[in-house]
């Protein structure tokens, strides 16, 4: 009883003592940006935070559409809870062991940015020049949010609510900070490698489908995967829902990134939207080759992959190349679900092949087509005779697939010592929408109703 009391009582006193500690924080006065700063950069990329904020709510959706119907809203609450945890652990420490002064190119020092410590005063951040330091750092917070939340996809239906809180944190800390640390600080490895980047095909989305890949293989399968149910989606216009804020919400995750108001963010703009509609034809006009009806479902989903692979890509390569990028990722991806179907792995919204195998093919794709044309800053890849930066990049995808993949299934399995993973089968049979929250996606909760009749 004792124990069960202490597990139920240390997330809030966490909270809690964060929060005391953070009283004695001494405000600062924020740096002299006179002449420094652009007033339409630090509009747009302001723009582009708020957008990329929409995705994680737009992700709930996406994924909310797609499970049982007795596990929408807990497959959502694990998505946009993500905003809270990460948000706070972000101020704390989670900027800082990304952007922080290098140790050894691995991580960043925790005590540069401590609780925002250095942050408004600081000078800008090198690659964005023309913005506070505090803008850069709240527009990175929103790709932090969504990363564990791309996660939940892979483990829905089964896990514990407040595992995966624990998982959220450790994730941040152990697999998403050392990545961004790597790939977006200067100093970081494999950015002195010449690996290329832009928004995060490798940072979040290649790490978020290795942890689904980690996730499915430790929580094993649902008892409806073991029984070959089939089980229809809750709500395709939800994933309808979420696909268009997620398209929408992509803009500001990609052209956002190029941290100016200019022609690299209208050209990371156009890339981002061709690629998504090029995938989305892709999927659907690939399943009517395999003797399917095109659908809702087909469309939305090739879609996103289109968006995962053009990211990495974004701001390296011309709009016509996103087209063959799109094109080329929705088929692989597609593929990969095929094959993973006839297989044990329980991966509940194919997160890996979607996510995890999309990143990789956009990685690879940005080592072929891009271009010094499009970014001077960039490199040529190898359609543009350049066969190094391609291994460079294929390199890292390598690197970057089995430190994501190894960490988070140490993490999975720590924090099932820890607190029990996966649901009991009386819970998972009940749903965890009433299992772990006591609500129900068809009727209000007792709390909704309470607040009613108040």
């Amino acid at each position: 009883m004792e124990t069960n009391t202490i597990k139920k009582t240390t997330p809030f006193m966490v909270l809690l003592f964060a929060a005391i500690a953070a009283i004695f924080i001494q405000p600062a006065t924020p740096f002299n940006g006179e002449g420094i700063y652009n007033g339409a950069d630090i509009a747009w990329v302001l723009t582009s935070a708020a957008l990329v904020f929409l995705m994680t709510p737009g992700l709930a959706f996406f994924y909310g559409g797609m499970v049982h119907r007795k596990n929408v809203l807990s497959t959502m609450m694990k998505s946009v809870v993500a905003a809270g945890i990460v948000s706070v652990l972000w101020v704390i420490v989670g900027f800082s062991l990304c952007f922080g002064d290098s140790i050894g190119g691995l991580i960043g020092n925790p005590k540069t940015f401590l609780f925002f410590n250095n942050v408004i005063a600081g000078e800008p951040w090198p690659g964005g020049p023309t913005i506070p330091l505090s803008l850069f750092a709240l527009f990175q917070l929103m790709f932090a949010i969504i990363t564990p939340g791309l996660v939940v996809g892979a483990v829905a239906e089964r896990i514990r609510f407040t595992s995966y809180i624990l998982f959220i944190v450790l994730f941040c800390l152990f697999v998403y900070a050392p990545l961004a640390h790597w790939s977006w600080h200067p100093e970081g490895f494999l950015a002195k490698m010449g690996v290329l980047d832009f928004a995060g095909g490798t940072v979040v989305h290649i790490s978020a489908g290795c942890a689904a890949l980690a996730g499915a293989l430790v929580l094993k399968r649902r008892r409806s995967h073991l029984d070959h149910e089939e089980i229809p989606p809750a709500n395709i216009p939800y994933v309808l829902i979420g696909t268009g804020l997620l398209w929408f919400g992509w803009f500001g995750f990609n052209a956002g990134s190029a941290l100016s108001a200019s022609d690299l963010a209208v050209s990371a703009f156009g890339t981002t939207n061709t690629a998504a509609g090029a995938a989305g034809l892709s999927w659907m006009f690939f399943d009517v080759i395999k003797g399917k009806k095109p659908s809702v479902l087909g469309f939305c989903i090739g879609a996103v992959v289109g968006l995962v692979a053009i990211t990495p890509a974004a701001g390296f390569v011309g709009i016509p190349q996103s087209i063959f990028i799109g094109v080329i990722a929705a088929i692989i991806s597609n593929l990969v679900v095929q094959w993973k179907s006839k297989t044990v792995l329980d991966d509940t919204l194919d997160v890996f092949p979607c996510h995890g195998v999309g990143g990789m093919v956009g990685m690879v794709l940005t080592g072929v087509f891009a271009s010094k044309k499009v970014n001077p800053i960039g490199n040529d890849g190898l359609f543009y005779g350049n066969p190094e930066f391609f291994f460079t990049q294929l390199k890292a995808m390598v690197i970057v697939v089995l430190f994501s993949f190894a960490v988070s299934f140490i993490i999975f399995k720590l924090v099932n010592l820890i607190q029990p993973l996966r649901v009991s089968s009386e819970e998972e049979e009940l749903g965890l929408d009433m299992s772990q929250h006591n609500e129900n996606y068809n009727t209000p909760s007792p709390l909704t109703t309470h607040q009613q009749t108040f």
